[in-house]
């Protein structure tokens, strides 16, 4: 790895994505700041620029921070991505070109299993739907009709096991719900049932909690083999990555019902979202809202700030991602 503590000479830094003010604002004028907002305004940098940057944040999921975007900046020592999911950036071009990336985790967790948490319950309660009714004024004539899920009389399986999954898990425990997980070894220092099979866990349980990484590796995991498993009292949540469902085998499973429902945060294609799904009673649909609080976000900002600036300190980065360990710095 390259670098060092901060000398007389300037840093360059790229902002790839979504300008947010706090990553902006948060860097002295030993910085030099250059903005891209897309694809297209990353490429229209100037060469000489490309030959000096060093650092580059990566603001949203939604800008590919691929290989022929990385091998543009010959010098570049660090990724700093916002946002625990970071399957947007080429982690194995990092890894071979000596490149560290960071993402922003421990900040979110809480703020994520929360919206899972309450995703679960508005999705079997039948929340959107019930305010919906409400106010068409229906219940002036009626009452409302008894919700036919609840979390009373179900089992979850979480489909990964990790900081937030674990922190989905421990709300589930306050709240009475058995809990069984799958991922592909057991999670240290978790005494939850594992299942290293994802069907027999569908077939174990009437609802899944999806919270794991995007990427090639959980592409379309959750499949119609595996809503199929899940069966007719089935429930799927999923606040992980869009692409990690197959979406049209989920939109024929809800339609068919082959299982209950759904509760989405995120989406294959975002933010289009198909018509099939808007249209459907059985569906609780968000804007991938997950960490979408203002002092989580402010939090998330300032964490990919701070592992640029501890790093070209010449210290390690606070939370480097397991693909690109940080060798020789401390």
């Amino acid at each position: 790895m390259v670098g060092g503590p901060i000398s007389s000479e300037k840093i360059d830094l790229v902002i790839y994505g979504p300008l947010r003010p706090i990553i902006e604002n948060g860097f002295t004028d030993h910085y030099v700041l250059h903005k891209s907002e897309t694809r297209a305004d990353l490429e229209r940098l100037p060469p000489s620029v490309f030959e000096k940057v060093r650092g580059m944040a990566v603001t949203y999921h939604t800008v590919p921070a691929d290989k022929e975007s990385l091998a543009r900046f010959p010098r570049l020592e660090i990724i700093a991505s916002f946002g625990v999911g970071y399957d947007h950036v080429d982690s194995a071009y990092a890894r071979e070109h000596n490149i560290v990336v960071t993402n922003t985790p421990d900040v979110l967790t809480e703020e994520v299993a929360d919206v899972a948490m309450g995703l679960l319950i508005a999705t079997l309660r039948e929340f959107v739907k019930a305010d919906r009714y409400l106010r068409s004024g229906l219940w002036l004539t009626q009452n409302y009709p008894l919700s036919v899920g609840s979390l009373r009389d179900r089992k979850v399986g979480i489909v990964g096991m990790g900081r937030i999954g674990q922190a989905v898990a421990r709300r589930l425990d306050a709240s009475r719900v058995p809990v069984v997980y799958h991922s592909r070894n057991p999670a240290s220092g978790v005494a939850y049932k594992h299942y290293p099979d994802l069907i027999e866990m569908a077939k174990a349980v009437d609802t899944l909690i999806v919270i794991v990484p995007g990427g090639a590796a959980t592409t379309k995991m959750i499949n119609a083999e595996v809503l199929k498993a899940l069966g007719p009292r089935g429930v799927l949540i999923n606040v992980a990555r869009g692409s990690v469902v197959d979406e049209p085998a989920l939109v024929q499973a809800l339609k068919s019902g082959t299982i209950l429902a759904a509760g989405l945060d995120v989406f294959a294609n975002e933010p289009n979202v198909p018509d099939e799904l808007k249209t459907m009673q059985n569906v609780v649909l968000l804007p991938h809202i997950g960490s979408a609080s203002v002092v989580t976000r402010n939090a998330m900002d300032q964490l990919v700030v701070d592992n640029l600036k501890t790093w070209f300190a010449g210290k390690p980065p606070l939370t480097p991602v397991p693909e690109t360990p940080v060798k020789d710095r401390g």
